[in-house]
C-alpha cells in the first residue's frame, strides 16, 4: 500500500530521480512498441481514429447542423454541404493530418517549413487556448442538466416547480402565476406571455443570469462546481496524454452513437414525429434554396468548422501516429463520418421536436432553434413531454458531456504537446504536472464564465475566437503550404509516407489545394464584410464588450505578423536573401526520426551540417528554442 501512497503520486507528479519507480510511471506515455521512443505514438490504430471521430463531433453536429438543414431547404442542403465537404473539408483535413504526421511535431514546430508563417502555429495555440476556457464551460452546463434530471417530473417541465416555498421568487409570483400557451406569466389579471418554463429555468436557475455584461454579479456556485466535475474528468483523461485519453474514447467517441441510436427509435414512435422529419430533409425540402447564396456560404462554414480545421487539434493528434500510417484513407473515414453524424443526429433532434410541434399546435418553425436555446431550452422542453422523461433527459445530457469531453481532450492536448515539444528536456520527464497546471489554469480561467454574466462571455468568446478568425489562419496555412513551401514538395513528402502515387492521383488534390479551396475561403472573409455584431438574444453587448471580443480576436491572429517580422530581423543578407531563407525550410525541417528521412532530408541535413559548426548536435533530438 505503501508504495500507492502520496510519496509515489508526488514522485509521479513531479519525477523524483530518487525513486526509480516514479521515473518509469512518467516514461509511461512511452510503450515497448512505440515507434517514437521520445514523444510516443498511439497504441493502435483505432485509438487515434476514435479520437480524431471524437474530437471532429462535437456539439455543432447536434445543436447547428440540423436547424442549418431544416432553415437552407431540408434536403436541398446537403446537396451544397456535401459538395463542400468534398472540395474543402477533406483536402483540408488531409493537408492538415498529413503536415502534422510528417514531422510529428505539434502546430507551432511544424511551421518550421515555412518559418516566415511560424506565427500560424502560435495563433492556432491561442484560439485553441481560448475556445478551451469556455467550452469546458459548455460541459458544465450539459453536467447541471444532467444531474437535475434525476427527479420526477424534470424541475423544467412547469412554472416554477424548481422554486423552493419560501424563497424570495415564490413570494413573488405566489399564488398569481398562470400558464398560458405553456409561458408563465407573474400576473392572472393582464397575461403577458414571457417564456416557457423550460427558458425560465435556463435563465433563473441554471444561469441566474443578469441584465448584461455591466453586471457580473456573483459566482453560480452550482455552476462552478460542475466546471470543476468536467475538469477534473478532463484532467483524469489526460494525464498521461494519448496513452490514456486513447483509452477512454473508447466510450465516450461510441456512447453518443448509441443514444442517437436510443433517440431516433424513440422519436420515431412518437405522434406528429413525421412531420418533423418532413420538415428536416423530407417532401417539406425546398429545392429552390439552391440558387440562394446564404445556403452554400451555411453549407462551407458549417463543414469548415464542424471538422476543427485551424484549431491545432488535427495536426497534434496526428503527429503521434507512426509515420508510414495511411494518413489518407483515415482522413476520408474520420471526415465521412462526422459528415454521417450530423445528418443522423437530426433525425433525432426533429423526430422529438415534431412531437413538441404537435403537442403545442404548433408549426416546427416555431420551436426549432440552434445553439444554446436548442439543447438547453428547447429540446429539454420537449423530452419533459415524454413518458419516463427523466431517463430521456439523462441519456441526452450525458451524450452532450461525452461530445463536449472528447473534443477538449484534443484542447489540452495541443496546449500540452506544444509545451512539452517546445522545451523537451526540461518538461518531456513531467508531462504529468504540465497537463495538470494547464487544466488548473483553464478551470481558474473558466471562472468569469460562470457568474451571472457568465453566459455573455461564453456568446461573445464564441463569436468573435471561434469565427472568422479560424477562416483567417487557415487561409495563410493552405497559402503557405501550397504556395511557399511548395504543393508538389508536399505531396512528395506524403508519398514518403504512404507510398508512390500516380499523377492522376494527385490532380484533384493540386486542384483543391492550389486554387480550388484557397478561392473558397477567400470568398468566406469577404462574405464577413456583413458581420453584425454579436448579441444574446435581445440583450445586446456594451461598447466596451465588443471592443473586448476584437481584442480578443486580433490576439489570436497577431501572432502571425509578429512572428514573421522577428524572423525577417533575426535573418542575415541583403533583401533577396533575407526572404529566401525565412521562405525556406530551416534545417530542422524533416521526419522527426532519422530512419524515415531518407535520402531527400538526411542529404540536406548533412550539407547544412557540414556548412555550420554543429559537429556536437544531436540530430535525433529538436532545438529547444520555438523560434
Amino acid at each position: 500500500m505503501r508504495k500507492y501512497g502520496w510519496s509515489s503520486f508526488r514522485d509521479l507528479v513531479l519525477k523524483n530521480p530518487a525513486n526509480p519507480d516514479a521515473v518509469d510511471q512518467q516514461d509511461s506515455h512511452i510503450n515497448d512498441g512505440d515507434e517514437n521512443d521520445v514523444r510516443g505514438n498511439w497504441t493502435n490504430k483505432r485509438e487515434y481514429i476514435l479520437s480524431m471521430i471524437g474530437y471532429a463531433v462535437g456539439l455543432g453536429n447536434v445543436w447547428r447542423f440540423p436547424y442549418l438543414t431544416y432553415k437552407n431547404g431540408g434536403a436541398a442542403f446537403l446537396i451544397p454541404y456535401f459538395i463542400m465537404l468534398v472540395v474543402a473539408g477533406i483536402p483540408l483535413f488531409f493537408l492538415e493530418s498529413s503536415f502534422g504526421q510528417f514531422c510529428s511535431q505539434g502546430p507551432i514546430y511544424a511551421w518550421r517549413a515555412v518559418p516566415i508563417l511560424q506565427g500560424v502555429g502560435f495563433s492556432m495555440l491561442v484560439v485553441n487556448s481560448l475556445v478551451s476556457i469556455y467550452y469546458n464551460v459548455i460541459i458544465a452546463y450539459s453536467l447541471f442538466y444532467m444531474f437535475a434530471s434525476f427527479q420526477s417530473p424534470l424541475p423544467w417541465s412547469s412554472c416554477l416547480s424548481w422554486v423552493d416555498t419560501n424563497s424570495a421568487i415564490s413570494n413573488a409570483f405566489s399564488a398569481n402565476s398562470t400558464r398560458e400557451n405553456d409561458t408563465c406569466s407573474p400576473s392572472t389579471t393582464t397575461v403577458i406571455p414571457t417564456q416557457s418554463p423550460s427558458e425560465q429555468y435556463w435563465d433563473q436557475v441554471v444561469l441566474q443570469r443578469s441584465s448584461g455584461l455591466d453586471e457580473t454579479g456573483s459566482i453560480v456556485w452550482r455552476l462552478a462546481l460542475c466546471l470543476l466535475l468536467a475538469m477534473s474528468i478532463l484532467a483524469a483523461a489526460v494525464i498521461k496524454g494519448i496513452k490514456s485519453s486513447g483509452k477512454v474514447v473508447y466510450f465516450t467517441a461510441t456512447f453518443p452513437y448509441v443514444v442517437i441510436l436510443i433517440l431516433v427509435i424513440r422519436g420515431v414512435t412518437l405522434e406528429g414525429a413525421a412531420d418533423g422529419i418532413q420538415f428536416y430533409i423530407g417532401s417539406q425540402s425546398n429545392f429552390s434554396k439552391l440558387a440562394e447564396a446564404e445556403v452554400w456560404k451555411d453549407a462551407a462554414t458549417q463543414t469548415f468548422y464542424s471538422l476543427s480545421i485551424g484549431w491545432g487539434g488535427v495536426m497534434t493528434l496526428a503527429s503521434y501516429n507512426k509515420f508510414h500510417n495511411n494518413i489518407f484513407l483515415d482522413s476520408f473515414v474520420v471526415t465521412l463520418a462526422n459528415a454521417g453524424t450530423s445528418v443522423f443526429a437530426g433525425f433525432a433532434i426533429f423526430s422529438i421536436l415534431g412531437h413538441m410541434a404537435y403537442v403545442y399546435g404548433k408549426n416546427i418553425g416555431e420551436v426549432a432553434e440552434d445553439g444554446f436555446g436548442l439543447v438547453f431550452i428547447v429540446y429539454p422542453d420537449a423530452l419533459s413531454k415524454l413518458p419516463i422523461a427523466p431517463l430521456w433527459s439523462v441519456l441526452f445530457f450525458f451524450m452532450l458531456f461525452t461530445l463536449g469531453l472528447d473534443s477538449q481532450f484534443a484542447g489540452i492536448e495541443v496546449i500540452t504537446t506544444c509545451l512539452i515539444d517546445g522545451f523537451p528536456k526540461i518538461l518531456q520527464s513531467r508531462r504529468t504536472l504540465i497537463t495538470l497546471v494547464t487544466c488548473v489554469v483553464i478551470f481558474l480561467l473558466g471562472l468569469p464564465c460562470v457568474t451571472q454574466a457568465g453566459i455573455y462571455w461564453v456568446t461573445l468568446m464564441d463569436q468573435f475566437v471561434a469565427s472568422w478568425v479560424l477562416l483567417v489562419i487557415v487561409l495563410v496555412e493552405i497559402i503557405g503550404i501550397s504556395y511557399i513551401y511548395g504543393g508538389n514538395r508536399f505531396i512528395e513528402d506524403i508519398e514518403m509516407m504512404i507510398g508512390n502515387k500516380s499523377f492522376s492521383f494527385w490532380l484533384w488534390w493540386r486542384a483543391c489545394w492550389f486554387f480550388i479551396t484557397p478561392c473558397l475561403i477567400v470568398v468566406l472573409v469577404w462574405s464577413l464584410a456583413t458581420f453584425v455584431p454579436p448579441s444574446y438574444g435581445t440583450v445586446e453587448f456594451p461598447a466596451w464588450g465588443l471592443a473586448l471580443g476584437w481584442c480578443m480576436a486580433v490576439f489570436c491572429i497577431v501572432w502571425i505578423p509578429i512572428v514573421a517580422v522577428y524572423k525577417l530581423i533575426r535573418a542575415e543578407g541583403n533583401a533577396l536573401q533575407v526572404c529566401v531563407s525565412v521562405c525556406r525550410p530551416s534545417e530542422e525541417w524533416h521526419p522527426y526520426l532519422e530512419i524515415h528521412r531518407g535520402e531527400r532530408y538526411s542529404e540536406e541535413h548533412c550539407c547544412h551540417k557540414n556548412t555550420v559548426n554543429q559537429s556536437d548536435a544531436d540530430t535525433n533530438v529538436i532545438s529547444n528554442s520555438w523560434l
